[in-house]
C-alpha cells in the first residue's frame, strides 16, 4: 500500500511540472492556479515575476458561502467561486488570465471553475 501511494504522489509531482513549464504568470496576465480537496475548492491569481498572490477566492469564502443552498453539489459552488475570483480580478484591471489546473483534469469542478470565472469576465 505504501509504494502505490508513493507511485500516485509522484505521477501528481510530474503532472503539475509538465504543466507548469508550459505556463507562467505575468502582472498583466497573472496565473490562475486552482486547488481543490475533497471538500472545498480554492483559487487565486498569482503574478509569477514577483511571486505574490493578487487575489484569491474559495469556497470558504463568506461571499461564497452566503451564496450557497444546504445540499447544492460541489460543481456549483465551483462555479460561483470562479465567478466571485473575476469579478475580484476586474475590481484589480485583470481581464486576460493563464489557467493552472495544477495536477487535475479540465473536468468536474476545476471545469466549473473556469466557467465561472469565463462567464465573470475572465479571458483565457
Amino acid at each position: 500500500m505504501l509504494r502505490e501511494e508513493k507511485v500516485k504522489k509522484a505521477k501528481a509531482i510530474r503532472r503539475r511540472r509538465r504543466i507548469r513549464k508550459k505556463i507562467f504568470g505575468r502582472p498583466e496576465r497573472p496565473r490562475l492556479c486552482v486547488y481543490k480537496s475533497l471538500r472545498q475548492v480554492y483559487a487565486q491569481l498569482v503574478d509569477d515575476l514577483s511571486g505574490r498572490t493578487l487575489t484569491s477566492a474559495s469556497s470558504l469564502t463568506p461571499e461564497v458561502r452566503a451564496q450557497v443552498k444546504p445540499g447544492e453539489s460541489k460543481k456549483a459552488v465551483s462555479k460561483k467561486v470562479g465567478l466571485l475570483l473575476a469579478k475580484r480580478a476586474k475590481e484589480k484591471g485583470i481581464t486576460s488570465v493563464v489557467f493552472d489546473r495544477n495536477k487535475y483534469p479540465y473536468h468536474g469542478r476545476v471545469k466549473s471553475l473556469a466557467e465561472g470565472a469565463r462567464e465573470g469576465g475572465l479571458g483565457f
